[in-house]
């Protein structure tokens, strides 16, 4: 923005939309956007700036929430001119068609979007804290209690699925993020015989480091079931969970610091690896077990509240096109 004139941008007060005209290159999608707080913004005079002209007849926020739909990205798509760049101009979407129920009809749509959206921000605010007062106990420990080696608190376990008990539903890939997601892999052909067994309540991790971000690729089943993963991967459990809880050392691996451990202590040439021995020789300090439980329940709680915040996200995303569609057929 150095040296630009800003006099000429727009300034979008609440209630007012922006959008970009060009939608080539976009993901299918037109770039727009929808000021519903009392902050005032500024943007550049190549967007196109618009407000309803009577809210008695139009809600501004349930017109966003009609372009929020898919439907709209691919009418916008197919109305789109131009040769080399294709744009969607004010002309063109002056030219839109909507149903327009009545304005109490609109605020139901509208409310029942803003309720989920509140409970979205509400649990977000709370899970940042949390999170974050979790990371700061985390931290003060290394001040409290001496570092130990954890390779005599855990151990790696071997378990096939031989007898064939485990099936392609069961198959699961692990991720940078420190999370079990669905494989990636092209699973065509493969015997699942060979693969390990990620017991519930257990670790599993992929010993090869680089080219994974500076991460290391980890995760604990937090899971009510067991899983089959790559006969590639580490599985190891903790010994003693009456001395070291699962989810304490957990917390501890999805640290950053701990990444940087990783990859600085693997070794090898083309591909760079984070042994099990090396795991052993990682050093944590270790409270009495009803401390690592007390994180654990922050953590825990904090997490609870990310989860809401995402479904709530979700719904809000999927509920109310729904609604609107719902005013479509009717």
């Amino acid at each position: 923005m150095t040296g630009r004139n800003l006099s000429t941008f727009h300034v979008v007060s609440k209630n007012h939309f922006v959008f970009n005209r060009r939608t080539t290159r976009n993901g299918e999608r037109l770039g727009l956007g929808f000021n519903n707080t009392d902050s005032i913004y500024i943007f550049t005079e190549d967007y196109v700036h618009f407000k309803v002209s009577d809210e008695s007849i139009l809600n501004p926020t349930y017109l966003y929430l009609f372009f929020l739909r898919d439907e709209f990205d691919r009418l916008v798509r197919y109305h789109s001119w131009g040769s080399a760049t294709e744009f969607f101009n004010w002309e063109d979407m002056q030219r839109v068609y909507i149903p327009l129920p009545s304005a109490k009809e609109q605020e139901k749509v509208v409310n029942a979007w803003k309720a989920l959206r509140e409970i979205k921000e509400q649990n977000e605010a709370k899970a940042a804290p949390l999170m974050q007062l979790c990371q700061s106990y985390i931290q003060e420990l290394k001040h409290k209690y001496p570092l130990q080696e954890i390779g005599p608190y855990i151990e790696e376990y071997d378990l096939r699925n031989k007898d064939s008990i485990y099936n392609i539903d069961d198959v699961r890939g692990i991720s940078i993020e420190k999370k079990i997601i669905d494989t990636k892999a092209n699973m065509d052909g493969v015997k699942l015989t060979p693969y390990k067994i990620f017991k519930h309540g257990t670790f599993c991790y992929v010993t090869i480091t680089s080219r994974n971000s500076d991460k290391i690729t980890l995760s604990l089943n937090p899971n009510e079931r067991d899983y089959i993963v790559s006969s590639s991967y580490i599985t190891f459990k903790v010994k003693d969970e009456d001395k070291t809880v699962p989810e304490f050392l957990y917390l501890w691996f999805c640290r950053s610091e701990f990444d940087r451990y990783a990859r600085f202590n693997s070794w090898g040439s083309a591909r760079e690896a984070f042994s099990f021995e090396d795991m052993k020789r990682t050093e944590i300090p270790l409270p009495p077990p009803d401390v690592q439980r007390a994180i654990v329940n922050i953590y825990k709680c904090a997490n609870e509240a990310k989860q809401i915040a995402a479904e709530a996200d979700r719904l809000s995303r999927e509920v109310c096109p729904a609604l609107i569609q719902h005013t479509i057929n009717n």
